[in-house]
């Protein structure tokens, strides 16, 4: 779990508020990811913030363990001059499922996952 958990992390969204993000993977489909499923899950993701229009899910899975998944960018924002983005992301493995919805903005050229972001941020 911590191999996966410091994957993610460094690979996806390097923040200060990390340990929170932490708490988001305990029980959920992701806890059960194996490596492939990883760079699955992860190429999605940054082609749904990358390419990705509006409400158009890119879809992931992984036939070796039938883990599967899509990423939905639900809206598309700034904040403070960056681009930003809602993530949805959906994720099931074995009898697991999860559904989330994230922030996301862009800093320096890398997608970093940011709070809830105060009303009146957003245009």
């Amino acid at each position: 779990m911590r191999t996966l958990v410091t994957f993610i992390l460094v690979t996806t969204c390097t923040v200060a508020s990390g340990a929170g993000f932490v708490g988001l993977l305990k029980g959920g489909p992701a806890e059960l990811f194996d490596d492939a499923d990883l760079r699955l899950f992860l190429d999605a993701a940054r082609k749904a913030l990358d390419e990705g229009a509006v409400n158009q899910p890119v879809n992931w899975q992984n036939p070796k363990t039938t883990h599967q998944g899509d990423m939905t960018v639900v809206k598309r924002f700034e904040s403070k001059g960056r681009n930003c983005a809602r993530l949805r992301v959906r994720n099931v493995a074995e009898l697991r499922k999860s559904t989330m919805q994230h922030n996301l903005c862009s800093m320096n050229g890398q997608w970093r996952l940011v709070g809830d972001l105060p009303k009146g941020e957003t245009k």
